[in-house]
């Protein structure tokens, strides 16, 4: 009996992996498709994102399920709490992908983004992916210093975040409204979806140590200077 129990555990984990892999996926097709108007892989982005909502609500299910059934304690505890914020978070990330893709398809046959921003928001969907997939890999792994790493990886995303907002109150902005309006959404979309997969990373390290990973960093923050100088 526990050994089923355990493989169900298991099972969890591995299926928050598979979501992570496919919202990563998501956001690398998503921003293909917004930056070369690719109506088709727009639409199939947009199509995925029920496959992602149809695991999380699986998984929910599931956990649920072992709550009531086997009424975990300690660790296992953790392991069910924890794994029902992430789907939660990976699901909000697919979602937030399918908005990408959905903004490309609202402006086909146009594209929404400037060529001379083309660049920037290419750079905001590799580093998206890069993201989720080490999140993936942390899920993997419970390999808290590697969890504790996305935050600083995460830096790099808020860096281009401020570059993007600065062109757009550039006095040499020439696009028009409409376009700011969407670069400004874009920003955010990507913004929050690297905020999502850190959001995972320190579930993970909640989950392995049972301290918020906050706090955990605050621990290990390096003394500066020179006692007594």
């Amino acid at each position: 009996m526990r050994d089923a129990y355990h493989e169900e555990l298991d099972s969890i984990g591995e299926g928050l992996v598979e979501m992570a892999r496919l919202v990563g996926s998501a956001i690398g097709r998503a921003t293909t498709a917004i930056l070369d108007s690719d109506l088709k892989l727009a639409e199939a982005v947009i199509e995925g994102d029920k496959k992602i909502d149809d695991l999380q609500h699986d998984l929910e299910a599931r956990a649920i399920a072992l709550l009531a059934r086997q009424q975990p304690v300690a660790t296992d505890l953790r392991i069910v709490v924890t794994s029902l914020r992430m789907s939660a978070d990976l699901e909000r990330s697919g979602d937030l992908a399918q908005h990408v893709a959905k903004l490309a398809r609202l402006r086909f046959p146009e594209r929404a983004v400037p060529q001379d921003l083309h660049a920037t928001i290419l750079e905001m969907g590799q580093l998206a992916q890069r993201l989720m997939a080490k999140a993936a890999e942390v899920i993997v792994t419970k390999d808290v210093d590697l969890a504790l790493q996305l935050e600083q990886d995460d830096d790099e995303m808020d860096l281009l975040h401020r570059t993007l907002f600065q062109h757009l109150i550039d006095d040499r902005w020439k696009h028009g409204i409409e376009t700011a309006v969407d670069v400004t959404l874009l920003g955010r979309y990507y913004e929050r979806y690297a905020d999502h997969a850190v959001a995972v990373a320190k579930r993970v390290v909640y989950l392995v140590t049972g301290e918020y990973a906050d706090d955990l960093q605050q621990d290990i923050q390096p003394v500066t200077g020179v006692e007594g100088a």
